[in-house]
């Protein structure tokens, strides 16, 4: 039974694609199937091909007009014809259709061609406007009641309605389940596919955000550390000629900084890298937090940048994600002073950690050239977005500017817990 239903299944898509390219094939099909089925024996039986069988054939012609055969077939071209365009103009068709036949039955005559009225009306319930439906019922039960009356004299009136009506609800039901059956199946396809729009806007949502994730940690080791790699260049090429053992000690920290960047990049990188084979022993470190700074500080200070570090409150009892965002901003903050402000200049940095609340600043001194005055407050790069987003994620806020020859950043971190979190 399974194979069965997929066959004819298949079959039903082929052929709903070829009528799709060629409609005209199975409207024509259909006019030649209603004349060959219900308009061909009227011809043979006019021509004496096929005569009369039992006294209930003999019964109903002596109740109807008898045609000739051209009055016959224009009445049949007239009846079957107009189904060409019944699904192109339904309510055309169907009034061509029922204007023949109430012609014919008021002529006297009866033509098993008349079934085309209730193809008419299947199809104007098909493919038609709905509010056409009423004036559509009520013209075929005036045509089918005509009928009634026309054949009151073999049949009963009721019994020959109850037939008709019957036959013409069953057309209009069956349409009307097909059309409701095509719009169920139009919104499911409909629905699918804005599901579809919609799985692919929130993948390329999460991309986008993981990229943006990807960039700000990636601006955070790579700007930081070139900037202190770039720092010991310069001072120990300075110091070669005058103290060679200060360029080799700056080379070394230059290797140290750099093998420290490389191992925070593959520990970014290693989260969209895909194994082909089966998963290595990873190589990672644990996301850096407020215990790092020292070693921060110590790497900015071996670049010539004085930092005086100092907290207050109990910070190592703060929340992962908060030590990791605090910490990303310190490495911002310090990167810019180290970029502007140079080697020798002096940075101060406190971190102070309340109930609710977490305040960072850095202040720096400033270039120590004299004359060098401090960075305008439109000065606004990819580092201060990129605090300002972390900052965000904890429903704080970062302010920045000059203050004095140097520049000052300031942090407020609000470390109420959210509602719902565990």
């Amino acid at each position: 039974m399974g194979p069965l239903v997929a066959r004819l299944g298949r079959a039903g898509q082929r052929l709903k694609h070829a009528d799709r390219a060629r409609p005209w094939v199975l409207d024509t099909a259909v006019v030649f199937m209603v004349f060959l089925l219900f308009g061909l024996p009227d011809l043979l039986h006019a021509v004496g091909v096929i005569g009369g069988d039992g006294d209930g054939p003999r019964r109903f012609r002596m109740a109807f007009t008898r045609l000739p055969v051209a009055g016959m077939l224009a009445l049949q071209a007239g009846l079957v014809l107009p189904l060409l365009w019944r699904r192109r103009a339904p309510a055309a068709a169907f009034g061509a259709v029922t204007a023949v036949f109430v012609l014919q039955w008021a002529l006297g005559a009866a033509l098993r061609a008349d079934v085309a009225l209730f193809v008419a009306l299947y199809s104007l319930t098909l493919h038609g406007r709905l509010r056409q439906l009423p004036w559509a019922c009520a013209v075929t039960m005036g045509a089918l009641g005509l009928v009634a009356a026309r054949v009151s004299t073999a049949v009963s009136v009721w019994d020959a309605l109850f037939f008709l009506l019957s036959t013409a609800t069953a057309a209009l039901a069956l349409g009307l389940m097909i059309r409701i059956r095509r719009a169920q199946l139009a919104g499911l396809r409909d629905r699918a596919a804005r599901l579809e729009i919609e799985r692919d806007q929130r993948g390329r949502l999460a991309v986008a955000a993981e990229r943006t994730r990807v960039a700000r940690e990636m601006h955070d080791i790579v700007g930081h550390n070139l900037s202190v790699i770039i720092t010991l260049a310069d001072a120990g090429a300075y110091a070669a000629d005058v103290a060679p053992e200060r360029g080799q000690e700056a080379l070394h920290l230059i290797g140290d900084t750099g093998r420290q960047a490389l191992g925070e990049l593959r520990r970014v990188l290693g989260v969209l890298r895909e194994a082909d084979g089966p998963p290595a022993e990873p190589e990672l470190s644990p996301q850096p937090g407020l215990t790092d700074i020292d070693a921060l500080c110590e790497g900015v200070r071996a670049a010539g940048l004085e930092v005086v570090y100092r907290t207050a409150g109990d910070i190592d009892a703060l929340d992962s994600g908060v030590q990791l965002t605090v910490y990303r901003i310190v490495q911002e903050a310090l990167t810019n002073t180290l970029k502007h402000a140079g080697a020798g200049a002096r940075a101060n940095l406190a971190i102070v950690a309340e109930e609710t609340r977490l305040t960072m600043t850095v202040q720096d001194s400033g270039p120590p050239t004299p004359g060098a005055g401090p960075r305008t407050a439109n000065e606004e790069g990819h580092g201060l977005v990129g605090m300002r987003e972390r900052a965000a994620l904890y429903g704080g806020h970062v302010s920045a500017g000059p203050a004095g020859t140097g520049w000052t950043v300031r942090v407020d971190l609000d470390l109420t817990p959210q509602e719902g979190a565990p």
